[in-house]
């Protein structure tokens, strides 16, 4: 038998171990479209930041590592169509050479591909976008040998605080522009504005409420227009706005799509074709909270439903089951994170939120180098379940930790009071007897009643 993988990033090799694990004898071949199979995108900030030294380090596995496991890598190489009827692929190389190759089982792991935005002079050498590799090396190079003094970042997601973190840190003057009330817009407001004070007391300066709606080059940078009325000239725009589902192979050949284009899968990865697969950030995903599916293209997601989509292939029946879009991220030297439904999510989705928080002490006070840690709580007035949770607070401060206790309860589906029965470990240095997340749950029953 012969499984064919369509995308060589977490996904993809993901998928392409676990059919090993599982069968010997069955060949494999992945295609990837670039020559960097298996990378950590989600490492490249650190990586420009400086933090990172050499790129190659962002490698999860080596091209040895994963061929010696009998994985046939076929680099710089893509699929331009999908002959569903003959179980065949047309491919395409780096020189334009074309050819074919028949699969016994396929796994569509094609990604998603950022936003561009339709402004008006985007296309400017000055402009970058951070998705894969060679975006990096682009936005390196520039860096190394234009050395700007200042950059404009537009969107204040997850890439754009770490990317605004990573530019300051080579004394890059950054302004950072959003379109909602704060930065970090998928986290509680208050939250999103205690992280906005935090990145001004590092020197970037942000600006929310905003929209870019022009680039243009000057003599020697390139001037941000916007609204309401602003304008300012810099070096060089990072371009942070979110991604799209990359599906149009899929479409085209007649694989259903759903939310935002994404390909439609069932909880085994299976897709409107037979003997095709698909996982990651082209597919839908299965929402454990919302019992339905949403667009929620995330790194750990991607390595558990490619684990799937490659078990599932060779003949398994594991279901994927569910995400609850748990993340967190470092900006300087806080981290903050959510899991679960905020509150106008749960609000949406038929629940009846209510919302405590929390401020205190990451570990005991006494003890040297205690910080303040943020706990917020969402939980349903009708049924005390456990709705989401969002934490800030010092990056060593054991956040996304905290903020894993969390996702577990969620995942099992159990209360807000419950989080007080866990027997968390204690000691001085790390802890207090009641952490901070049972805090906040004692805060919520206190607000609840």
């Amino acid at each position: 038998m012969h499984l064919v993988i369509i995308g060589g990033s977490d996904t993809g090799i993901s998928a392409a171990l676990r059919a090993r694990e599982l069968d010997r004898e069955i060949d494999i071949t992945v295609l990837v479209g670039d020559a960097y199979p298996n990378f950590s995108i989600c490492g490249v900030p650190f990586y420009l930041s400086g933090e990172i030294e050499r790129w190659q380090a962002l490698a999860h596995r080596t091209q040895n590592d994963i061929e010696s496991l009998g994985i046939e890598l076929r680099l710089n190489t893509r699929a331009t169509a999908i002959h569903a009827a003959e179980h065949a692929l047309s491919l395409q190389n780096r020189e334009s050479q074309e050819s074919r190759i028949r699969y016994d089982r396929l796994i569509v792991a094609t990604g998603a591909r950022p936003i561009r935005p339709p402004l008006p002079g985007v296309d400017s050498p000055r402009v970058f976008f951070l998705h894969s590799m060679e975006d990096s090396f682009r936005l390196e190079t520039f860096l190394t040998s234009a050395k700007p003094r200042s950059a404009v970042i537009i969107g204040a997601g997850y890439i754009g605080v770490e990317m605004a973190d990573a530019l300051t840190r080579r004394q890059i003057q950054v302004t950072l522009v959003e379109q909602a009330a704060t930065v970090l817009p998928t986290v509680h407001e208050e939250l999103g504005e205690m992280l906005q004070d935090h990145m001004h007391s590092h020197g970037v300066r942000v600006r929310t409420r905003a929209r870019v709606t022009a680039l243009e080059d000057g003599e020697d940078g390139i001037f941000v227009h916007g609204e309401p009325d602003w304008h300012v000239e810099t070096d060089l725009v990072l371009v942070a706005v979110g991604v799209s589902p990359d599906t149009a192979l899929a479409r085209a050949a007649g694989i259903a799509a759903g939310i935002r284009g994404a390909i439609r899968v069932d909880r085994y990865m299976r897709t409107s074709l037979p003997d095709v697969w698909a996982a990651g950030d082209c597919v839908e995903t299965y929402h454990r909270l919302l019992g339905s599916n949403t667009y929620l293209p995330l790194g750990t997601t991607a390595h558990k439903q490619g684990r799937i989509a490659g078990e599932n292939a060779v003949g398994g029946r594991r279901a994927f089951e569910g995400s609850l879009g748990t993340q967190v991220v470092k900006v300087f030297d806080w981290a903050i994170g959510r899991t679960g439904l905020t509150e106008a999510e749960a609000r949406h989705a038929g629940f009846y939120p209510l919302k405590a928080s929390v401020t205190d002490w990451d570990h005991k006070v006494y003890y040297p180098g205690a910080t303040p840690m943020t706990v917020a709580l969402i939980g349903d007035r009708s049924t005390g379940r456990l709705l989401g949770g969002q934490i800030v607070g010092h990056w060593q401060g054991q956040v996304a930790k905290r903020l894993d206790i969390l996702a577990t309860t969620l995942h099992h589906q159990a209360t807000v009071e419950s989080l007080n029965d866990l027997d968390l470990s204690y000691t001085p240095p790390l802890r207090s007897p009641w952490d901070p997340v049972q805090q906040a749950a004692q805060k919520w029953l206190k607000v609840l009643s």
